[in-house]
């Protein structure tokens, strides 16, 4: 008889990953990079994307979001001003990646207090490692 208490991770609710960028090319980039399951022990991936800082501020402040993925580049709002001020604004803030516009940015990413940075061209491997990094912290462990 199987245990009650173990679940599979297509059992799992689906993990929201906010994407912000004003390039809609970007946020499909970072949708078609990660794919519905970026790693088998994690669940399905459900993506909210978001044009403007307006509407990023509006998600997170209503919860709801396991992971946001910010343009670091977006214009008028960069993403690494909206990861600050969501990570000083919003009480235990989930999980942050930025994206930069170079490997050299990545200090910027630090000061944003984001958790992960990966710059553009966005690598779809190194963007999926530091997401599935950032999204085990998410998902409740099971017992074998």
């Amino acid at each position: 008889m199987p245990n009650v208490s173990q679940t599979t991770s297509s059992e799992r609710a689906a993990l929201k990953v906010l994407v912000y960028s004003d390039d809609i090319d970007t946020r499909q980039q970072v949708i078609l990079a990660l794919g519905r399951r970026p790693h088998p022990d994690l669940p399905e991936l459900e993506y909210v994307e978001v044009a403007t800082e307006p509407v990023v501020i509006q998600n997170m402040d209503a919860g709801h979001i396991d992971l946001a993925i910010l343009d670091g580049e977006a214009v008028p709002a960069g993403g690494m001003g909206i990861a600050k001020q969501l990570k000083d604004e919003i009480y235990q803030c989930p999980p942050v990646l930025v994206l930069t516009g170079r490997p050299q940015d990545a200090w910027l990413a630090t000061w944003s207090r984001a958790e992960a940075a990966v710059p553009h061209p966005i690598d779809p491997v190194q963007l999926a490692e530091a997401v599935v990094s950032l999204l085990r912290s998410r998902v409740p462990a099971t017992t074998a």
